[in-house]
């Protein structure tokens, strides 16, 4: 109690003359209505875990249930204007406005239920994500062995309140902002969405880009790669700039760097632009990639493979989409050895001698890289301006809900 004692006395002291300090109980209903073993076996409904919950992008799932066969958590009674806030993890913030009507709509006993009494629904939604909240659950779970809080908590949370008219203000500004993210969030899915139809269609000939251009070709793997072995002179002084490959095609990244004598295996090769390196024991699970301009001369271990590409048969631009098709990462894990997929080595012996078809025209390669690498480009410009709002928001929130910044009504 003390933690939240000093919690108040932080709130109190920002705060203008007209707001005031609430618990939740004092402001809401908490778990107000739930199922009751004596509830039909039969009754049917709809059902809220805690993984249903995207507050990121303002959305949830549901499945459907009958009390009989239902998870034994099934019982909160959830109706159109409750606020599902997760006791669970609660720092990973799964809270949920329900803002349509509802029917036979069960959630979780993982949620606390708060239902808003006597303050702005939208404002305490909104209010959960707030600085404020994350300290007072960040005290609440510190030396905890499990990340969770219980309804009792949950009714004794602080919320500093505006009077009501301008609650509902800054709830409206706060949900105009979530407006414009959620929007921006739908563009990209579907612009990821044409992105996916673009690769499926330009990278298996079904559409093509150059007028009379030359038929697709089959060529083995070996007639489009030469394998490099470009072995550094060891100096345990020296710093070297390691580099892992991500699953599912995820890209290279960079490790921290490491001096000679912090690594195990005196044995490094260097990597170039342009070359396409393979994680042996990954690449079952689509670990390679095309090693781009800012991991120019990086440095792998044998456990990768690396391969330049011959220029005459072969755009890398257009092996980097490529490589990304299914297909590929299939014949990876066929082509690797061991009882377990977790466990099998990728062998580029037998990979190499696989044939894939390919456009015979370099220009045409070119041409459908440079329409996916211009999807690419648009759908990271969204998200870079998605989480811009993201952090306007953030800061709109620390200014608005701690009455540093009031709205005029």
């Amino acid at each position: 109690m003390k933690n939240i004692a000093s919690t108040v006395k932080h709130i109190i002291n920002q705060l203008p003359p007209s707001w005031e300090i609430k618990c939740f109980e004092d402001v809401a209903e908490i778990d107000g209505s739930n199922l009751t073993n004596s509830t039909a076996l039969n009754y049917e409904f709809e059902y809220i875990s805690l993984s249903d919950i995207d507050s990121k992008n303002n959305r949830f799932s549901t499945s459907k249930q009958v009390f009989g066969r239902a998870p034994s958590r099934a019982r909160r009674v959830v109706k159109q204007g409750d606020i599902l806030m997760s006791t669970v993890r609660p720092n990973l913030k799964a809270f949920y406005l329900i803002k349509t009507e509802v029917k036979n709509l069960i959630a979780s006993t993982g949620f606390a239920l708060i239902t808003a009494k006597a303050c702005s629904k939208e404002y305490l939604y909104q209010f959960l994500f707030s600085s404020e909240i994350e300290r007072q659950l960040h005290k609440l779970l510190v030396g905890s062995n499990y990340p969770a809080i219980n309804s009792s908590d949950v009714r004794k949370l602080k919320i500093s309140l505006p009077p009501l008219p301008e609650q509902k203000a800054i709830a409206s500004i706060l949900a105009t902002c979530d407006t414009q993210i959620n929007t921006l969030e739908k563009l990209i899915c579907q612009k990821e969405q044409q992105k996916k139809w673009l690769m499926q269609n330009l990278l298996t000939e079904k559409i093509k880009l150059v007028t009379n251009q030359k038929k697709w070709v089959e060529r083995k793997v070996s007639q489009l790669f030469t394998q490099k072995r470009r072995y550094i002179n060891w100096d345990e002084k020296e710093q070297y700039n390691l580099i892992s490959i991500k699953r599912r095609n995820g890209g290279i990244f960079y490790r921290p760097p490491l001096h000679g004598y912090d690594i195990g295996v005196k044995k490094l090769k260097e990597v170039k632009v342009s070359d396409f390196v393979i994680s042996k024991r990954q690449a079952s699970h689509g670990a390679w990639a095309v090693v781009e301009k800012k991991f120019d001369k990086a440095h792998i271990s044998d456990e990768y493979v690396s391969l330049e590409v011959l220029p005459q048969f072969l755009d890398p631009s257009f092996w980097k989409w490529y490589c990304q098709l299914p297909i590929l990462t299939h014949c990876a894990n066929i082509d690797s050895n061991g009882v377990h997929i977790e466990k099998s080595i990728f062998d580029y012996s037998l990979f190499k001698k696989r044939k894939i078809a390919i456009p015979e025209s370099l220009e045409e390669q070119q041409a459908i890289a440079q329409v996916l690498t211009t999807a690419e480009k648009e759908i990271s410009l969204l998200k870079a301006k998605t989480e811009k709002l993201r952090e306007s928001k953030k800061g709109l929130m620390q200014q608005l809900l701690t009455g540093k910044k009031r709205v005029k009504i």
